[in-house]
């Protein structure tokens, strides 16, 4: 048994930070962050979870898709900003639409909504689950260290969704990977107090990260895992209708085009306006495109990611 999408859903916070709002308190400027990044806007929280944030998304796919949520068999969300360990942002969307299925969270910083899907692939293949949800969400605004230029600029809140019903050949390949340190990528936890440990670092809970080396390590993994799921599924580059990457960094994506020789117009980015939003990326991307009509049914899709942890992922999927 496999699965198909049959809806995908999508949500960012109502608040827009434009790149001149950032230069306001920032050394940057509109021009220095869209050439290094590609981002000109992003959405920002002004209370809103990142549980919030995906039950709109959830919402929003299931309308997409026909189905109601008290018929789902499994909710699935990728979050590294969850307000909370617990309750889980799946269980945080599963009371808010009203589901009852199991629902867990997963974690492989950007890559985890592909980490979730590949998991929600696994009950479709014991035939324990014939309709799933799978969410990415982030409110990564609130991890940030909003005086650090490298990183302050980049991200952005929001969350994706994808609604998948039981079906013959919809999830083509798939692979997974990682490489575990903290030393390009780290997300610290806020440390709690006891007396009986003392941490053996100092950070603050903010991302850091090492542009030049995460540069690297993302092209080079894109191309691989491309690569990898095109032999799986016995397929060429240009059997595949549409790209859609990470939204990381648009030098980045430049980057992989000309070394995997993507056709420009096959490699959906919405970074522009979205900013990088972790796990929620991909999704998010795949909504935007499914709503703009280009996708027709039995398109190839070709979703890819990577993140901290280090992680990557990269999946074919049959519209």
């Amino acid at each position: 048994m496999n699965f198909k999408i049959t809806g995908t859903g999508s949500y960012a916070p109502t608040n827009t930070v434009s790149n001149d709002d950032l230069a306001k308190f920032l050394d940057t400027s509109d021009e220095w962050i869209t050439q290094r990044v590609g981002v000109r806007t992003r959405r920002v929280s002004t209370g809103e979870t990142a549980a919030d944030f995906a039950a709109k998304a959830a919402q929003n796919a299931l309308e997409m898709s026909g189905i109601d949520a008290k018929d789902l068999d499994l909710i699935v969300a990728a979050s590294l900003s969850s307000d909370f360990a617990c309750p889980t942002v799946a269980g945080t969307v599963q009371a808010k639409i009203g589901a009852n299925c199991p629902a867990f969270d997963v974690n492989s910083a950007c890559s985890g909504f592909l980490f979730a899907l590949d998991t929600a692939a696994g009950f479709f293949a014991r035939g324990t689950a014939k309709k799933a949800l799978v969410i990415g969400a982030e409110r990564i605004s609130k991890i940030l260290d909003w005086t650090d230029r490298s990183t302050a600029v980049i991200f952005g809140d929001g969350a994706g969704a994808a609604v998948l019903e039981a079906s013959e050949d919809g999830y083509l390949a798939s692979t997974l990977y990682t490489q575990g340190g903290d030393d390009v990528i780290r997300i610290p936890n806020t440390h709690g107090t006891s007396p009986y440990f003392k941490p053996e670092t100092e950070d603050t809970p903010y991302i850091y990260m090492n542009g030049q080396e995460t540069f690297k390590f993302a092209v080079n993994v894109m191309c691989r895992d491309v690569n990898i799921v095109l032999d799986k599924a016995n397929l060429k580059i240009d059997d595949i209708k549409y790209f859609v990457p990470h939204q990381a960094n648009m030098r980045i994506l430049r980057f992989a085009e000309k070394k995997l020789k993507i056709a420009p117009d096959k490699i959906f980015a919405n970074l522009e306006h979205t900013g990088n939003t972790s796990a929620a990326s991909v999704p998010m991307a795949l909504d935007e495109l499914n709503r703009s009509g280009n996708l027709k049914k039995g398109d190839l899709v070709l979703l890819s990611a990577f993140g901290g942890g280090l992680s990557s992922a990269a999946c074919i999927l049959r519209w």
